[in-house]
């Protein structure tokens, strides 16, 4: 399905402007009794908001098909960078999850009493649950079920920042006048230096208000085309909907003195007060609270679908297991979805469900990767400066951005380290050193299935290259292959040493496999076919070579597996007297991790085809790795 951008910003913009319900209050708290800095912080928010938004209208320029943080990283500066930026964005996602339904519980909570409130964290890990058991079921995002529930949040809450902004006009300039006044009582008395750590101080906690803004160049592949034109004006409608609510809410706080209350959230409390004296006043800001929970529960559900779109790209380049790069309707298998659930619940308890606590930790990753972007931007068009006349003129909103980003992040490190924000360090961390054990693993089978090809392909041919066409009466092996290697001429060889007499053809079956890293458009999907066939008409070649008859049948599909069973069952048919070979990977010394790593496909596609009545068989292939 591919969207405009009015249904574009409606998909992705949930994550960015639930955001507003949680990043400004905690802006608000951190200022203390210094509230009237609030207006700056505004201030400054929407301007944060414009400049990131706009310096991802350049990513998306440049990146049309997608990708976000870890592709750019991994294609201005380096795949060392790339690595650390996926592995901040799956960190970030697996706290998106956390912080929204903490804050969805935050903010279903504030209409309770508060003895209701020892109920909040079970209530909490309850919503993480229901949402781990959902994705199981296959539940995937969709417009038509999200357009009710993000359009109620808008008008609600532009209702109520509207009315409550038009309704206490008059008191703007006494409050401009306070805020003068306190503003010079605050330099007089802490200094410009301790002001101004203050001002930073509560920025950086608010910095939670700029997660989601990625999601636009993340999801480009759901645009319609023009593409890049699509995708820049649902950027637009992100940044202005983000910087009016955020900047509204704070502005409201301000002129209605909103306070903090204990069990209740600022924007709560600012309902209430709004339309306390409207027919039905209670009921409507319920709604406006309400709105903000299942927003926020559609927030989390980001976190089960752009995390495995990170793990896909991560995938491709071997730093994460290959089943990840499978675009299947989940996008992600089951074990991921569990994963990023149990992670959730992890930081749940950690943190007692402190949203506090959670947007330290989540604002640190989102500047990691946001500072990453806008330096592999700036890096891009220097290097790039002899082809683009503008290059100066284009690397300014970048260069200000990095700026913008790396202070924010410094600041957030450096007053929260020791209060949560090292257990993000350190969990990213341990996800970079993973993904380095991951891709050296890779490698050296890499090198090892490449050195069985050398030797395989080194076999003297028969006298006579045998053209005969296949004939569906004999006995017929069926090879289930990849791109050509020494994997399937092992297969191969094994067939014919194994079972000497017994097999006349040979069929080769391979499924042009639609993963993220092809999924972009018609001369991809093209590439990706001619490439699959080449290998399989060499896979021909070498059988007829030996002397046996041998053909090919192939397919496109998003999951290897119901596709090779499709296609297993006619050519079975084609063939009845037929048993179908495949490959795994056989280590000396087998451990837990190889196990995961590989021949998940294998053993799927053969319980699959023993299901359906066609004997399968796998053959070892050893590795000495």
């Amino acid at each position: 399905m591919s969207l405009i951008p009015i249904l574009a910003w409606i998909g992705l913009g949930g994550d960015g402007l639930s955001s507003s319900s949680y990043g400004p209050e905690e802006a608000f708290r951190t200022l203390g009794p210094h509230t009237y800095l609030a207006v700056f912080i505004a201030l400054a928010s929407a301007i944060t908001v414009i400049i990131i938004s706009y310096s991802y209208t350049r990513i998306i320029e440049h990146f049309p098909h997608g990708g976000g943080g870890y592709i750019v990283a991994t294609h201005t500066i380096s795949k060392n960078a790339g690595v650390v930026s996926g592995c901040a964005l799956l960190v970030d996602y697996m706290l998106t999850i956390t912080v929204s339904v903490v804050s969805c519980g935050d903010a279903m909570f504030s209409f309770l009493p508060l003895p209701f409130h020892k109920y909040k964290l079970i209530f909490v890990g309850f919503l993480i649950v229901l949402l781990v058991i959902l994705n199981l079921r296959g539940v995937k995002e969709s417009v038509t079920i999200l357009a009710p529930i993000f359009m109620l949040f808008v008008v609600t809450h532009a209702l109520l920042i509207g009315y409550g902004f038009t309704t206490h006009i008059s008191q703007v300039k006494p409050l401009a006048g306070e805020i003068k006044n306190n503003f010079q009582a605050g330099l007089s008395s802490l200094g410009g230096i301790g002001l101004l750590a203050i001002f930073l101080r509560a920025f950086s906690m608010g910095a939670g208000t700029y997660t989601g803004i990625e999601a636009v160049s993340n999801g480009m592949q759901i645009m319609r085309e023009p593409r890049v034109h699509t995708g820049k004006r649902t950027m637009v409608y992100l940044a202005t909907s983000l910087s009016i609510t955020a900047g509204g809410l704070l502005v409201c706080y301000l002129l209605l003195r909103i306070r903090p209350e204990e069990g209740r959230t600022l924007n709560a409390i600012l309902s209430a007060e709004i339309f306390r004296n409207w027919p039905f006043g209670h009921w409507i800001a319920l709604i406006t609270i309400l709105s903000e929970g299942a927003l926020l529960i559609v927030a989390a559900q980001t976190g089960f679908i752009d995390g495995p779109r990170v793990m896909s790209n991560m995938a491709i380049d071997s730093w994460l297991p290959r089943r990840f790069a499978s675009l299947s309707e989940r996008l992600t298998m089951q074990d991921g979805v569990i994963l990023m659930g149990i992670a959730a619940l992890v930081l749940l308890f950690y943190t007692h469900g402190s949203i506090t606590a959670l947007v330290i930790m989540y604002s640190i990753n989102v500047f990691i990767t946001f500072s990453l972007s806008q330096f592999g931007m700036s890096r891009f068009f220097v290097k790039n400066r002899n082809r683009d006349k503008k290059w100066k003129q284009h690397i300014v909103i970048h260069i200000i951005g990095l700026i913008l980003c790396l202070t924010i992040l410094s600041v957030t490190i450096y007053e929260k380290f020791e209060e949560g924000g090292w257990v993000t360090l350190v969990l990213t961390s341990v996800f970079i050193g993973l993904c380095y054990l991951i891709k050296r693993h890779y490698a050296k089978v890499r090198q090892s299935i490449r050195h069985l090809e050398e030797t395989l392909s080194n076999i003297p041919p028969s006298d006579t290259y045998n053209d005969n066409p296949v004939n569906p009466k004999d006995m017929t092996a069926i090879l289930l292959v990849g791109g050509f290697s020494g994997f399937g001429l092992h297969t191969l060889l094994s067939i014919v040493k194994n079972f000497p007499n017994i097999y006349k053809n040979y069929i080769y079956i391979s499924v042009a496999e639609v993963d993220s890293g092809s999924f972009k458009g018609i001369a991809e999907m093209e590439a990706l076919k001619e490439s699959v066939k080449k290998g399989l008409e060499k896979y021909v070649k070498i059988t007829r070579v030996h002397g046996f008859p041998a053909d090919y049948r192939f397919d496109v599909g998003t999951d290897v597996v119901d596709t090779v069973t499709e296609l297993v069952g006619k050519t079975v048919k084609e063939f009845p007297h037929s048993t179908v070979f495949t490959g795994k990977l056989v280590f000396r010394h087998e451990n837990p991790f190889q196990k995961i790593l590989h021949n998940e496909t294998a053993f799927a596609i053969q319980r699959r085809l023993q299901w359906d009545g066609i004997a399968a068989m796998i053959l070892p292939i050893r590795v000495d790795v």
